[in-house]
Protein backbone atom coordinates (compact mmCIF):
# COMPACT_ATOMS: atom_id res chain seq x y z
CA UNK A 1 0.00 0.00 0.00
CA UNK A 2 0.93 3.82 -0.54
CA UNK A 3 0.36 6.17 1.77
CA UNK A 4 -0.55 9.73 0.52
CA UNK A 5 0.95 12.76 1.46
CA UNK A 6 -0.99 15.60 3.24
CA UNK A 7 -4.20 17.11 4.20
CA UNK A 8 -6.99 19.10 2.58
CA UNK A 9 -10.22 20.00 2.87
CA UNK A 10 -13.26 19.36 -0.25
CA UNK A 11 -16.88 18.79 1.00
CA UNK A 12 -16.38 15.19 0.18
CA UNK A 13 -12.96 14.49 2.09
CA UNK A 14 -14.89 12.26 4.44
CA UNK A 15 -16.41 9.92 1.97
CA UNK A 16 -13.38 9.78 0.25
CA UNK A 17 -11.50 7.97 3.14
CA UNK A 18 -14.02 6.22 4.49
CA UNK A 19 -14.06 4.23 1.13
CA UNK A 20 -10.33 4.62 1.40
CA UNK A 21 -10.48 2.84 4.67
CA UNK A 22 -13.01 0.25 3.38
CA UNK A 23 -10.82 -0.74 0.40
CA UNK A 24 -7.83 -1.32 2.78
CA UNK A 25 -10.03 -3.18 4.86
CA UNK A 26 -11.30 -5.87 2.34
CA UNK A 27 -9.56 -8.99 1.56
CA UNK A 28 -6.76 -8.42 -1.32
CA UNK A 29 -8.73 -10.05 -3.69
CA UNK A 30 -11.51 -7.56 -3.65
CA UNK A 31 -8.90 -5.09 -4.45
CA UNK A 32 -7.61 -7.09 -7.30
CA UNK A 33 -10.40 -7.27 -9.05
CA UNK A 34 -11.96 -3.76 -8.99
CA UNK A 35 -8.45 -2.67 -9.58
CA UNK A 36 -8.45 -4.84 -12.54
CA UNK A 37 -11.77 -3.00 -13.78
CA UNK A 38 -10.24 0.45 -13.05
CA UNK A 39 -7.46 -0.30 -14.99
CA UNK A 40 -8.61 -1.92 -18.02
CA UNK A 41 -12.48 -1.90 -17.97
CA UNK A 42 -12.78 1.16 -20.37
CA UNK A 43 -11.97 -2.05 -22.64
CA UNK A 44 -15.34 -3.49 -22.18
CA UNK A 45 -17.33 -0.52 -23.59
CA UNK A 46 -14.47 -0.64 -27.03
CA UNK A 47 -16.23 -4.36 -27.20
CA UNK A 48 -19.86 -3.03 -26.79
CA UNK A 49 -19.63 -0.51 -29.80
CA UNK A 50 -18.00 -3.49 -31.53
CA UNK A 51 -21.23 -5.33 -31.18
CA UNK A 52 -23.65 -2.36 -31.40
CA UNK A 53 -21.99 -2.20 -35.32
CA UNK A 54 -22.75 -5.74 -35.99
CA UNK A 55 -25.89 -5.66 -34.09
CA UNK A 56 -27.52 -2.43 -36.34
CA UNK A 57 -25.96 -4.23 -39.42
CA UNK A 58 -27.55 -7.44 -38.98
CA UNK A 59 -30.97 -6.08 -38.86
CA UNK A 60 -30.55 -3.32 -41.75
CA UNK A 61 -30.31 -0.65 -39.46
CA UNK A 62 -28.87 2.71 -40.38
CA UNK A 63 -24.75 2.06 -39.21
CA UNK A 64 -23.83 5.78 -38.67
CA UNK A 65 -25.38 6.25 -35.37
CA UNK A 66 -23.38 3.34 -33.67
CA UNK A 67 -19.93 4.30 -35.83
CA UNK A 68 -20.24 7.77 -34.27
CA UNK A 69 -20.10 6.02 -30.83
CA UNK A 70 -16.41 6.19 -30.21
CA UNK A 71 -16.23 9.69 -31.79
CA UNK A 72 -18.75 10.51 -29.76
CA UNK A 73 -16.37 9.06 -27.04
CA UNK A 74 -13.13 10.91 -28.32
CA UNK A 75 -15.31 14.16 -28.58
CA UNK A 76 -16.35 13.78 -24.86
CA UNK A 77 -12.81 13.15 -23.42
CA UNK A 78 -11.51 15.96 -24.91
CA UNK A 79 -14.27 18.09 -23.45
CA UNK A 80 -13.57 16.31 -20.36
CA UNK A 81 -10.00 17.07 -20.59
CA UNK A 82 -10.35 21.07 -21.35
CA UNK A 83 -12.24 21.18 -18.00
CA UNK A 84 -9.30 19.10 -16.17
CA UNK A 85 -6.43 21.47 -17.68
CA UNK A 86 -8.33 24.51 -16.77
CA UNK A 87 -9.18 23.72 -13.24
CA UNK A 88 -5.88 21.81 -12.28
CA UNK A 89 -7.81 20.24 -9.24
CA UNK A 90 -4.74 17.93 -7.16
CA UNK A 91 -5.78 14.29 -6.56
CA UNK A 92 -7.03 13.55 -3.32
CA UNK A 93 -4.37 11.01 -2.41
CA UNK A 94 -1.46 13.80 -2.79
CA UNK A 95 -3.64 16.12 -0.14
CA UNK A 96 -5.61 13.45 2.34
CA UNK A 97 -3.35 10.85 3.93
CA UNK A 98 -4.83 7.74 3.39
CA UNK A 99 -3.22 3.75 2.29
CA UNK A 100 -4.40 3.45 -1.29
CA UNK A 101 -5.20 0.34 -3.55
CA UNK A 102 -2.55 1.41 -6.23
CA UNK A 103 -0.07 3.74 -6.18
CA UNK A 104 -0.87 7.45 -6.34
CA UNK A 105 -0.81 9.22 -9.61
CA UNK A 106 1.92 12.27 -9.98
CA UNK A 107 1.76 16.00 -9.32
CA UNK A 108 0.39 17.44 -11.83
CA UNK A 109 -2.03 14.70 -13.44
CA UNK A 110 -5.35 16.62 -12.43
CA UNK A 111 -8.15 15.16 -10.68
CA UNK A 112 -11.36 16.82 -11.71
CA UNK A 113 -13.42 15.44 -13.84
CA UNK A 114 -12.58 11.89 -13.80
CA UNK A 115 -11.63 10.71 -17.45
CA UNK A 116 -12.53 7.30 -16.88
CA UNK A 117 -16.09 8.40 -15.67
CA UNK A 118 -16.79 10.24 -18.53
CA UNK A 119 -15.46 8.07 -21.13
CA UNK A 120 -17.72 5.12 -19.55
CA UNK A 121 -20.39 7.48 -19.13
CA UNK A 122 -19.97 9.18 -22.25
CA UNK A 123 -19.79 4.87 -24.35
CA UNK A 124 -23.04 4.72 -22.16
CA UNK A 125 -24.68 7.41 -23.02
CA UNK A 126 -24.12 7.03 -26.50
CA UNK A 127 -25.04 3.23 -26.50
CA UNK A 128 -28.40 4.01 -25.33
CA UNK A 129 -29.07 6.30 -28.64
CA UNK A 130 -28.02 2.92 -30.31
CA UNK A 131 -28.87 0.15 -28.73
CA UNK A 132 -30.80 0.06 -25.92
CA UNK A 133 -30.12 -3.80 -24.65
CA UNK A 134 -26.27 -3.08 -24.99
CA UNK A 135 -26.87 0.00 -23.02
CA UNK A 136 -28.43 -2.46 -19.84
CA UNK A 137 -25.05 -3.61 -19.75
CA UNK A 138 -23.03 -0.22 -20.44
CA UNK A 139 -25.08 1.78 -18.14
CA UNK A 140 -24.02 -0.12 -14.38
CA UNK A 141 -20.54 -0.63 -16.17
CA UNK A 142 -20.04 3.05 -16.27
CA UNK A 143 -21.69 3.68 -13.02
CA UNK A 144 -18.98 0.03 -11.55
CA UNK A 145 -16.42 2.03 -13.13
CA UNK A 146 -16.71 5.53 -11.04
CA UNK A 147 -16.70 3.66 -8.07
CA UNK A 148 -13.74 1.87 -9.00
CA UNK A 149 -12.05 5.55 -9.28
CA UNK A 150 -13.08 6.49 -5.97
CA UNK A 151 -12.50 2.87 -4.73
CA UNK A 152 -8.65 2.81 -5.51
CA UNK A 153 -8.18 6.24 -3.80
CA UNK A 154 -7.18 8.27 -7.66
CA UNK A 155 -10.28 10.32 -7.28
CA UNK A 156 -12.68 12.46 -4.68
CA UNK A 157 -16.56 11.17 -5.14
CA UNK A 158 -17.52 14.55 -7.32
CA UNK A 159 -14.53 14.05 -9.68
CA UNK A 160 -16.39 10.86 -10.66
CA UNK A 161 -20.30 12.46 -10.42
CA UNK A 162 -18.46 15.25 -12.77
CA UNK A 163 -17.11 13.21 -15.29
CA UNK A 164 -19.94 10.70 -15.45
CA UNK A 165 -22.52 13.76 -15.74
CA UNK A 166 -20.23 15.59 -18.03
CA UNK A 167 -19.64 12.51 -20.52
CA UNK A 168 -23.60 11.52 -20.34
CA UNK A 169 -24.44 15.13 -21.39
CA UNK A 170 -21.87 15.61 -24.81
CA UNK A 171 -22.88 12.28 -25.58
CA UNK A 172 -26.29 12.64 -25.56
CA UNK A 173 -26.13 16.25 -27.02
CA UNK A 174 -24.14 14.52 -30.03
CA UNK A 175 -25.64 11.22 -30.00
CA UNK A 176 -29.66 12.03 -29.31
CA UNK A 177 -29.56 15.00 -31.51
CA UNK A 178 -26.77 15.64 -33.75
CA UNK A 179 -26.11 12.42 -35.09
CA UNK A 180 -30.16 11.33 -36.12
CA UNK A 181 -29.72 14.86 -38.22
CA UNK A 182 -26.85 13.83 -39.91
CA UNK A 183 -28.81 10.30 -40.59
CA UNK A 184 -31.59 11.78 -42.01
CA UNK A 185 -30.10 13.94 -44.33
CA UNK A 186 -27.84 11.43 -45.86
CA UNK A 187 -31.07 9.06 -45.98
CA UNK A 188 -32.70 12.28 -47.77
CA UNK A 189 -29.97 12.52 -49.96
CA UNK A 190 -29.87 8.51 -51.20
CA UNK A 191 -33.44 8.97 -51.81
CA UNK A 192 -33.52 11.73 -53.76
CA UNK A 193 -30.73 10.07 -55.82
CA UNK A 194 -32.72 7.27 -56.26
CA UNK A 195 -30.24 4.52 -54.34
CA UNK A 196 -32.16 2.20 -52.20
CA UNK A 197 -31.50 3.58 -48.56
CA UNK A 198 -29.14 1.71 -46.26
Amino acid sequence: MTTALTTAGYFDDSLYTETSHLADHSPAVVNTLVAGWSDWGLGLFAVLMIWAWLRARAAGRPRLPALAVPLIVVVAFLANDVVKSLLQEQRPCQVLRVNLVEACPALGDWSFPSNHAAIAAAAAAALWFVDRRIALIAVPAALAMAVSRVWIGAHYPHDVAAGLLLGALVASVLAGWAVPRVTRRLGDRVTASGAPAR
